[in-house]
């Protein structure tokens, strides 16, 4: 899996130097691969289900209650966007922790193509709201200037063009690879050359410091703006959006740390190269993984612990929708009265 998976040189089958003296050299890690393929498709279940439930009526919601017209609607209802695009990419991954990569090669390019498009659509719609918080909070005379829909769709597709740009890489690099067991070869969807293995580790950790550092800017003044303000509507706002932001990037920090101290492990960089040291790198990195998948179903949450109005949209939505069962089930009772009335006679 391209996305800081751990990455071993594709062996030809062919290669019997290789199997020759398996054991002294290579680390053996069956027990960090057996906790990955019970653990993570386990997790992976859950974290797929609460994704699409809680997205879907994030759209639904914004759909039929708010106004599209908002840029911070816009961007929210993109951002649900990211992360159904990236929960799609999670079966798959799923699968391949249980039983190896098991698809064509295709749809291993266009499933890390996906992830990758779901992770850095993600943390560009974040930074874009934080961004956009900054200039309503920090310069109000800005929030003033008329916007419409166009400059809001706009913004959307040049941050999907650039989500789609960053993960391009991966799209034409990544590849069906043979990795070497103790006693067999499983396959594996990783990139095809260590090269663009560095490269995709060391561009995901670039834009996720980038990102991170304006985030960091942006909110240092927000809260100095805010601890002199009593505009609680706009506090609201503001704290919906840190808490959205900052659970993104504590999942997101440890796992894109682990990838680049894996990478170091794999370069056989000293001390990373120890045998012991490689298997608690990959223990901490599946447990880091594992957290930094889950923000795909988290912001639905904090809209429903933090949002008032997305609170009262979810009430009125669940209001209508018990209400007219009511109304089915009363309207089938007295159908189910008059017919058993006429057949007394």
């Amino acid at each position: 899996m391209s996305n800081g998976e751990p990455h071993q040189s594709a062996m030809n089958d062919s290669d019997t130097s290789y199997d020759y003296d398996y054991e002294d050299e290579v680390c053996e890690k069956a027990e960090v691969v057996q906790f990955g393929s019970i653990a993570i498709p386990a997790f992976l279940s859950f974290v797929i289900t609460l994704s699409l439930i809680g997205n879907l009526l994030v759209l639904v919601i914004l759909a039929l209650y708010e106004n599209l017209k908002s840029l911070t609607n816009i961007l929210i209802l993109n951002l649900a966007l990211s992360d159904l695009v990236f929960t799609s990419s999670l079966p798959f991954w799923a699968v391949y922790h249980m039983w190896g990569w098991l698809f064509h090669e295709a749809l291993c390019k266009i499933v890390t193509f996906v992830f990758f498009i779901g992770f850095y659509s993600s943390v560009l719609f974040l930074t874009v709201m934080t961004v956009y918080r900054y200039l309503t909070v920090v310069h109000p005379l800005w929030d003033l200037k008329p916007r419409d829909v166009t400059k809001g769709v706009l913004l959307s597709l040049l941050l999907w063009i650039t989500s789609i740009g960053a993960a391009l890489p991966s799209l034409l690099f990544s590849s069906v690879i043979s990795i070497p067991h103790k006693d067999k070869h499983s396959l594996g969807c990783e990139y095809e050359d260590d090269w663009w293995t560095t490269f995709g580790v060391s561009q995901q950790n670039i834009f996720f410091l980038l990102c991170f550092a304006i985030i960091t800017f942006c909110y240092c003044k927000i809260l100095t703006i805010i601890r002199r303000s009593r505009g609680h509507t706009k506090s609201r706002a503001v704290k919906l959006i840190f808490c959205i932001v900052v659970v993104f990037f504590l999942g997101w920090v440890p796992y894109n740390v682990l990838i680049f101290l894996r990478l170091l492990a794999d370069k056989l960089v000293p001390p990373f190269d120890a045998c012991q040291v490689s298997i608690r790198l990959d223990y901490g990195f599946y447990v880091c993984r594992l957290v930094a998948f889950s923000h795909c179903c988290i912001n639905p949450v904090f809209y429903a612990l933090i949002g008032v109005k997305f609170r009262g949209h979810l009430k009125t939505m669940f209001q209508k929708v018990f209400r007219r069962s009511n109304l089915v089930q009363i309207q089938q009772g007295r159908t189910q009265n008059v017919i058993s009335q006429g057949s007394m006679y």
